[in-house]
C-alpha cells in the first residue's frame, strides 16, 4: 500500500468495505487507481477524484433492494463526516459529495463536476471485461443467498435477443442490461481504449457461452 496517497490512507484506514465481494476493499483499490490515473485527463482534481474513489460505496445497498438507484446519495452524505475527519476542507467535501452522488448507473445521473466524471469512468471499468464478469456472478450469488430466485440463464433465449432482458431473473441478462452498455458512456481517452479492450472481451465471452449452449439448451451440435 505505499502506492495509496497520505490522505487517502487517512481515509482507507477508517474503511469498513462491504461484506460484497463484488463491493469488497478490492474494488475500492481498483477504482482508486484508476481515478488517481484518470483524473489529469479531466482536469479533475488527483486528490479528491482519489477521495471519492475510496468512499464511493460506503453504504451498501443489495442490487435487488428498491433503494439501489439511490446508492450513491447515500454514500455521499455518509462520506462527508469521515472526509472532514481525516482533514478535508468544506469546499473539498462538496467536491466529492457531489462526485459521488452522481456516480450511481442505476440513478442515471450525468457528473456535474470533472472529479465525478473520473469517477464514472473508473467504477465502471471495473464493471466490465474479465473482471466485470466475476463480479457480475459474484453479485447474482449474493442475491441468491438472500433468497432472490435467479437462474443463470433463459433456455429459450440465453442472451436476450428476442426478449428485454431482467437481470433480476436471469444472470446473463445483465450484460445487456447493463455491462455492455458502458464502454460507450466513457468520459476520458485513457477510460474509452479501455473499455473498448474490456467490451470485446465480454463479446467474446458471450459467443463463446452461446456456441457452448447450442448444443445443450436447444438441441444443436456444437
Amino acid at each position: 500500500m505505499h502506492w495509496i496517497r497520505p490522505r487517502h490512507a487517512l481515509i482507507w484506514e477508517r474503511l469498513a468495505p462491504p461484506a460484497d465481494l463484488a463491493h469488497d476493499g478490492d474494488h475500492l483499490l481498483r477504482v482508486y487507481r484508476w481515478a488517481v490515473r484518470l483524473a489529469p485527463e479531466a482536469g479533475a482534481d488527483l486528490d479528491l477524484a482519489g477521495a471519492a474513489a475510496l468512499v464511493h460505496d460506503l453504504i451498501e445497498v443489495p442490487k435487488e433492494s428498491a433503494q439501489r438507484a439511490h446508492g450513491g446519495e447515500l454514500s455521499a452524505t455518509a462520506s462527508a463526516p469521515l472526509l472532514a475527519e481525516v482533514g478535508y476542507r468544506d469546499d473539498e467535501v462538496a467536491v466529492v459529495v457531489e462526485a459521488v452522488r452522481t456516480s450511481s448507473w442505476s440513478r442515471g445521473l450525468a457528473p456535474t463536476c470533472p472529479e465525478g466524471a473520473v469517477l464514472q469512468d473508473a467504477d465502471r471499468l471495473d464493471a466490465i471485461g474479465a473482471i466485470g464478469t466475476i463480479r457480475a456472478c459474484t453479485t447474482a450469488h449474493g442475491m441468491a443467498s438472500r433468497g432472490v430466485s435467479l437462474r443463470l440463464y433463459d433456455p429459450e433465449d440465453p442472451l436476450a435477443v428476442a426478449r428485454a432482458p431482467d437481470d433480476r431473473r436471469y444472470v446473463l441478462d445483465h450484460f445487456r442490461a447493463k455491462l455492455l452498455l458502458l464502454a460507450g458512456g466513457m468520459h476520458t481517452p485513457s477510460a474509452q481504449i479501455e473499455a473498448t479492450r474490456r467490451h470485446a472481451f465480454m463479446v467474446g465471452f458471450l459467443d463463446a457461452l452461446d456456441h457452448e449452449l447450442q448444443g445443450v439448451e436447444r438441441g444443436r451440435r456444437p
